[in-house]
């Protein structure tokens, strides 16, 4: 009996020793409650912002059917355009059995096809024609304040672009996906103009109106002394 005491009072002072311990290390919360846990090194919220850089627009969407043996596949596709509305913007096409599969398709091939868009002072830096297969389109830039003068597909694909004026006219097809393809080529064909190259050629014709005028002024004063010495003779 004086054996078995004895284990039970050693037993319960090795239990009060891990008890000080514990609370040394945790602080005097319980050890499976483990306190406040830290905040999650994680991405998540980069990835969140990362995936609404980009603005979506559904430009069509269609029911197509594929002939299979035995019957018909029926299945949803799904034109979609995305962009920043800072100069970057790309066109996708994408099928599914879902609409919603469809789009994330789309999204994810335009995400592959971005165009880098030249803008400036809200409008395009140059007129251009575009024309492919079918479809064909010309821009011309705008004054500030004339707005986007586009429609349908064209217009939304603009404005994901960041253009705030320009003119445009589509000539030829009426398939929303041409003309869609059309207009994305039409903005990477775009180039930027040199601010160095502009101001050499305000210069040029500045000094062009200058000589101009200095020629015409000779002109008249030749002309009057002329008609002076032609009075003085008679």
């Amino acid at each position: 009996m004086a054996d078995d005491n004895k284990k039970v009072e050693t037993g319960s002072t090795d239990q009060q020793a891990a008890a000080v311990v514990a609370k040394a290390v945790y602080g005097g919360q319980d050890k499976r409650s483990g306190g406040a846990r830290p905040p999650r090194r994680d991405n998540r919220g980069k990835r969140d912002e990362r995936r609404d850089e980009f603005e979506q627009r559904i430009l069509e969407i269609a029911r197509v059917t594929r002939v299979m043996a035995g019957g018909k596949r029926m299945n949803f596709r799904a034109c979609v355009a995305i962009g920043d509305r800072k100069g970057s913007v790309g066109v996708g096409l994408g099928k599914g059995a879902d609409v919603t599969m469809a789009v994330n398709k789309a999204v994810n091939r335009a995400k592959k096809t971005l165009v880098k868009v030249p803008v400036l002072n809200d409008t395009i830096p140059h007129m251009v024609l575009q024309k492919l297969g079918a479809a064909s389109i010309i821009f011309k830039p705008a004054k500030q304040g004339r707005g986007v003068i586009a429609g349908g597909v064209t217009r939304a694909i603009l404005e994901l672009a960041g253009v705030k004026n320009v003119s445009s006219k589509v000539l030829g097809s009426n398939n929303k996906v041409n003309n869609a393809r059309c207009t994305l080529a039409a903005l990477d064909s775009l180039r930027q103009v040199d601010g160095r190259k502009s101001k050499k050629k305000e210069v040029a014709k500045d000094t062009d109106k200058a000589v101009k005028a200095e020629t015409k002024e000779t002109s008249k004063n030749e002309s009057k002394t002329n008609d002076k010495k032609s009075a003085a003779k008679k």
